[in-house]
């Protein structure tokens, strides 16, 4: 349909059925217009929900980002919002590559600060009027969510506002920077942040080895080492299979964050 002139936007129940399509879509769809010269593309896209909070289990819960990540000829975005789910999605559909787009489905009703006790809806959130009439969100841009000068917080999808809430917890001034594309990311929306705070903190939901959060310190050690005044901070999912009774041990939340943040200060 895609090679045909149609843009299809295809959905995944849950991204952890994802795999069974992985082969079409690592090398195929990422690789159709390379491997033509140019003379087809396939502007397909992807939803599927992402990631844990729902008493989702193994099978309901996973954050396979980064297994995407790695395979040029896609872009991979990570909403968070009512408003830049609307705005990127539509960005992704007039864009001319295939594009992976997760939802965070534990935000669906709304935002989630850590706390599986008290989840408020997004009635009256800022983010969530959601024009009827068309915008765009620009694929490969990012979101100041929060404005500090103390600490750089990079985060996406779910852990956006769990990083909102542990940053009023820590009581360290914090840039939050919602990231919303992993590919292509915001070089330089996060290096000015960095420069500017001179720590940073990467959350994300997925495992920490080889999450894209492994990535991304790599490159801000690369293009900010002399602006650091501390060592880079991971707080991420365990490198287990997601449990299914011990959730919230194994999603990050503001306890953990805060604990990260705050460790930042100290170098």
């Amino acid at each position: 349909m895609g090679i045909n002139g149609l843009r299809p936007v295809v959905e995944i129940q849950f991204a952890d059925y994802i795999f069974p399509a992985y082969d079409q879509i690592v090398n195929e769809l990422a690789k159709i217009r390379h491997r033509s010269g140019g003379e087809y593309w396939s502007p397909v896209t992807v939803r599927t929900p992402a990631g844990g909070g729902i008493r989702g289990g193994h099978h309901h819960s996973q954050s396979p980002e980064s297994q995407f990540t790695h395979t040029p000829g896609l872009k991979v975005v990570y909403c968070s919002t009512p408003y830049n789910a609307k705005g990127l999605l539509i960005s992704a559909v007039e864009c001319n590559d295939p594009v992976i787009f997760f939802e965070p489905k534990r935000c669906y009703r709304g935002p989630f600060y850590g706390d599986p006790h008290n989840v408020p809806t997004w009635e009256g959130h800022p983010e969530a009027e959601v024009p009827e009439s068309h915008y765009t969100v620009p694929l490969g841009e990012a979101r100041l969510a929060m404005e500090g000068d103390e600490c750089t917080v990079i985060a996406w999808g779910t852990m956006v506002h769990v990083s909102e809430q542990a940053i009023r917890d820590s009581g360290v001034s914090c840039d939050l920077i919602d990231l919303q594309t992993l590919v292509p990311w915001d070089r330089g929306a996060v290096v000015n942040s960095i420069e500017k705070t001179g720590r940073c903190v990467i959350v994300h939901e997925a495992p920490k080895t080889s999450g894209f959060g492994a990535e991304m310190a790599a490159s801000v050690q690369e293009r900010c080492f002399y602006h650091l005044e501390s060592p880079i901070q991971r707080v991420t999912g365990w490198d287990t299979p997601f449990p299914h009774t011990t959730e919230w041990d194994y999603m990050p939340g503001p306890t953990r964050i805060a604990a990260a943040i705050r460790r930042t200060q100290e170098g």
